[in-house]
């Protein structure tokens, strides 16, 4: 596992590379998974990451198939993103028509009643 990691840390660049860096940096020391993966415990995007490589690694299960829950939940978290973006863009795109047709209802329906109303109090 240590020489994968430290391979795709090899082909990255910036802050990850330096995160997974750091990971290989502790395992070549002798800590195990979960003290290695500890450190990403709080980083935002690695956390769900750092976790299911510590339970995996102090288990012994497949990690394959805690990754690919992992990849599951992101998934689900980006599909949640995306359709309250788009239920977004649909109140965004009936403004315009709002603003369009409140100046006709103004004239063509309040301002006759209104003006109904006056002649009948006033005449």
């Amino acid at each position: 596992m240590n020489l994968a990691l430290s391979q795709v840390a090899g082909v990255l660049s910036g802050p990850l590379r330096d995160d997974l860096a750091l990971v290989c940096a502790l395992h070549d020391l002798g800590a195990d998974a979960r003290g290695a993966w500890s450190e990403l415990a709080g980083d935002p995007v690695l956390a769900p990451v750092a976790r299911a490589m510590s339970r995996a690694g102090a288990s012994g299960s497949a990690l394959a198939i805690a990754l690919a829950g992992v990849a599951e939940q992101c998934r689900g978290q980006r599909q949640e993103k995306v359709e309250v973006a788009a239920r977004r863009v649909g109140v965004f795109v009936m403004a315009p028509l709002g603003l369009c047709f409140l100046p006709a209802f103004v004239c063509l329906g309040v301002v006759p009643t209104i003006l109904g109303i006056a002649s009948d109090v006033l005449g």
